[in-house]
């Protein structure tokens, strides 16, 4: 059969512990970023580009740091956007201010900004986990939207606290159509799921599920909760920032403090229970749900003459999130991630009885 890994032979430790120990595998997904480097920019449209695609792979990247924290260290977080917003104003400010600098540099070191303040906010998980975590990443949520719409130097004294992104131009080269800045994101969501799988399968990572599944004992064995805690918020706050510059840069161009409200951090957080907890894919399977559903919602009524307004399918698109949230809750907690990885395992053993 097509998915069968007869004959595929691990003569060593490197080749067993690889990414995609199936051949299968590593051939399918090879074949899917080279589809979306080199054929989606010549098929794809500005509208799919700019409304969906390019919004989809920045979710993505945001999920993925909201999972290592949440999904791999178990330190439940509800600031997501917040840490999105100190990379989108860390950029800001670095391109006012530090005149010259590439925007790459300036949105990686936009990302250790976010960094240091994710490991201050991250203090308070030494001394507290579960629901009271969740309340204090609530507050910083709370705290870092006041602060970028009332200290004025953040948005550089404008009157209408909103702000613009410099023209995306890198080493002399306009990124500023929308080709470009999908091949920038893309190469940005790769390489940053490429680091955060190696990392979560190194002992890094093993430190973190250790504490997520039963701090007491990953203690005992040696794992320090302090090293172990700090290090995740630290990661999660950098590709946060990232994704954050990106979302601020790339995909908005111009935008205020509301653009990184409480919403923006329950729709990552939304992404990752569907998408499953735990999983780098799941990040990318919950946000492309994400990015889907409303628009099944906004085309179906209409395709079956079902007259509802804008507003009555923004409610039923909160609903259906969470009565989906509730179902993976209850049925299956690891995600869509979970669901695909059962498909290929029946898949492997058909047509015998599994």
């Amino acid at each position: 059969m097509l998915y069968r890994e007869a004959g595929q032979y691990k003569t060593d430790y490197v080749k067993d512990q690889q990414i995609f120990p199936i051949a299968q595998d590593r051939w399918s997904v090879l074949a899917i970023v080279a589809l979306a480097f080199v054929a989606v920019p010549f098929v794809a449209t500005d509208y799919l580009l700019l409304s969906i695609l390019i919004p989809f792979l920045i979710l993505s990247i945001a999920a993925i740091g909201l999972n290592i924290l949440v999904g791999y260290c178990g330190q439940v977080s509800l600031g997501s956007g917040a840490f999105m917003a100190i990379g989108a104003y860390a950029a800001y400010n670095l391109s006012i201010r530090v005149p010259g600098l590439s925007l790459p540099v300036m949105w990686v070191l936009a990302g250790f900004v976010s960094a240091a303040v994710g490991i201050l906010f991250g203090i308070p998980s030494l001394r507290i986990k579960g629901f009271y975590l969740a309340v204090a990443t609530l507050a910083a949520q709370f705290f870092v939207d006041w602060v970028f719409l009332r200290v004025k130097w953040f948005t550089n004294y404008t009157p209408s606290g909103s702000v613009n992104a410099p023209p995306i131009e890198i080493l002399g080269v306009s990124f500023q159509s929308p080709t470009m800045k999908y091949l920038l994101v893309l190469t940005f969501a790769a390489v940053i799921a490429l680091a955060a799988k190696n990392l979560t399968r190194g002992h890094v990572g093993r430190s973190w599920m250790a504490i997520r599944d039963m701090d007491i004992a990953a203690e005992i064995i040696g794992i320090r909760p302090m090293a172990a805690k700090l290090s995740a918020f630290a990661v999660s706050s950098f590709i946060l920032g990232i994704a954050g510059a990106l979302w601020g840069f790339l995909f908005l161009g111009s935008w205020e403090p509301l653009a990184f409200d409480i919403n923006r951090s329950f729709q990552i957080l939304f992404m990752i229970i569907i998408g499953g907890l735990g999983s780098i894919l799941g990040c990318f399977l919950g946000a492309a749900f994400i990015m889907i559903l409303p628009i099944f919602l906004n085309q179906v009524p209409a395709a079956i003459g079902l007259p509802l307004s804008t507003e009555m399918i923004s409610h039923v698109e909160l609903m259906v999130f969470g009565a989906l949230i509730i179902f993976f809750l209850i049925v299956e907690p690891h995600g869509l991630a979970r669901l695909w990885s059962i498909g290929k395992e029946k898949l492997r053993m058909w047509p015998f009885p599994h």
